[in-house]
């Protein structure tokens, strides 16, 4: 290696700590027989900054619920839906409203868009978009009794699985339903994706988890995780690993690079709803009870954060971490809650990806950028590195056969100037012969240019035409000189 490209590699080195300067936050005990699951919101509330302690709040909403959340990609904007009814959006940071309103039957569940100005709400019949200021955009009659949604951002793809087993794919950049088909297995328990390559994932009461792609109407995996229903599946950011929770009370850690399970661990009571973090925090919610647990570590009787409803009906119904925050939204019976978690979200971001802080400009340039970068459905594989793969063997032989006829047309230049040195040979022929019969002398160049595959024989020919022109004019002259 040069030392130019030393030079260069060692600077990018130290230019990485200056990009990543934030550190993630982290919870320790004072004392050194205290347990980190022992420490409280209050406690944990009394000892940061005004800000930080600011996210720590509690809705209480005891009769509209239970409630569903989604937290929008860049972790400003908060959505909640009750299953009687009551949506409502906002800015959980600043605490604005954006809008609220009352549907005035059942929601099943609810979904942000690519942009926080837009999301589904899926009602008792038909799933219906609405806008930032909760106004009605479309009505979508094709998605008929909808209870689980996700979310595709890159592909614009709304995932739907209805009450009567159908499984649908709607783009919603176009309107398009790219896929709907009937999935042939009892009814699902939840509905979630891989972030690295698409793929949905469904978990069933017989114990399977299956992975389904627009592109087939078969499963593309069908995994047996429990003898009993599954019933959550929480799947990493960078796509390897899964987490599995079943009725019999295990937790079950999988490898999705080759379908193994690494870890199983069983809690006292039935984990209804698990949330995997940013940082690898799992977190499990069963009954009105929440406890935290480090994805790497062994001691899984010894969680990394409890914390309990206040009220004994306050069920818990849907759990996510909020990204680029160390906070965990709850949704439960009786409203929605957000509570600390140190160490839970990733401090630095990426405000290309998912900017936290844009303006309106930047909203504009991004769902522009996002439209124009948008990934076709046909390209959601099992493995995404084979297209590139697939790409990097195309580029190797077009440059290949760029090469070859670069040196098809040098060997083409090497006869030419063959043809024009012979043609230089004899100035004397040549001179007589474009004085005498000048049209004869633009043939060999026309033919030159005509073809190219008789080329030897065509030089030979010409040489012998040179030769016998050389010979009559020799005579003439001997000829001249008797006389």
């Amino acid at each position: 290696m040069s030392t130019r490209k030393l030079k260069k590699v060692s600077f990018g080195k130290k230019e990485i700590p200056y990009f990543c300067a934030e550190d993630g936050g982290y919870l320790e005990p004072d004392d050194a027989n205290e347990q980190t699951y022992q420490i409280t919101q209050k406690e944990i509330v009394k000892s940061v900054d005004i800000t930080s302690a600011a996210k720590h709040f509690d809705l209480h909403l005891p009769h509209l619920g239970p409630y569903k959340l989604d937290y929008f990609r860049n972790g400003r904007q908060l959505l909640i839906g009750g299953r009687n009814g009551h949506v409502a959006a906002f800015d959980w940071i600043s605490k604005n409203l954006s809008c609220e309103f009352n549907v005035r039957e059942s929601v099943h569940a609810i979904k942000w868009l690519h942009m926080p100005t837009m999301f589904a709400v899926a009602q008792a019949n038909w799933t219906y978009v609405y806008d930032e200021n909760g106004t009605e955009i479309h009505c979508l009659k094709r998605l008929y009794r909808v209870y689980e949604l996700d979310f595709l951002p890159y592909h614009f793809l709304l995932v739907a699985a209805s009450d009567n087993g159908f499984l649908s794919w709607l783009d919603v950049s176009t309107g398009n339903l790219v896929a709907n088909f009937r999935m042939k297995v009892p009814r699902l328990t939840c509905l979630t994706h891989n972030p690295n390559n698409a793929i949905t994932f469904t978990g069933h009461p017989n114990g399977t988890v299956r992975l389904w792609s627009p592109n087939n109407n078969e499963p593309l995996v069908r995994l047996l995780c429990h003898p009993s229903a599954v019933l959550d599946v929480a799947i990493d950011n960078r796509g390897l690993f899964m987490v599995t929770t079943g009725a019999d009370r295990s937790v079950r850690i999988w490898d999705i690079r080759n379908y193994q399970c690494m870890n199983t661990f069983r809690v006292q009571s039935t984990p209804s709803r698990i949330t995997l973090s940013q940082k690898n925090l799992l977190a499990i919610g069963s009954g009105n009870e929440v406890k935290i647990f480090n994805r790497y570590s062994d001691q899984t009787d010894k969680p990394y954060m409890r914390h309990q409803m206040d009220l004994r009906t306050s069920v818990i119904s849907s759990l996510q971490f909020c990204p680029f925050e160390d906070v965990l939204g709850i949704g439960h019976q009786d409203g929605f809650t957000s509570i600390l978690v140190p160490g839970s979200g990733e401090a630095n971001f990426d405000a290309l990806e998912a900017n936290p802080y844009m303006t309106k400009s930047q909203r504009r340039e991004m769902e522009v950028k996002a439209l124009l970068e948008k990934i076709n459905h046909e390209l959601i594989t099992l493995d995404p590195d084979f297209l590139a793969k697939r790409c990097d063997d195309l580029q190797i032989q077009q440059r290949s056969t760029m090469k070859i006829k670069k040196k098809k047309s040098n060997k083409h230049r090497l006869m030419n100037k063959t043809i024009d040195v012979l043609e230089e040979e004899n100035p004397i022929a040549d001179s007589i012969n474009d004085k005498t019969d000048h049209h004869q002398s633009e043939k060999p160049i026309l033919r030159r240019k005509r073809g190219k595959k008789n080329l030897a024989a065509k030089l030979r020919s010409k040489a012998a035409r040179k030769e016998k022109r050389r010979r009559s004019l020799v005579q003439q002259k001997l000829s001249n000189r008797k006389s």
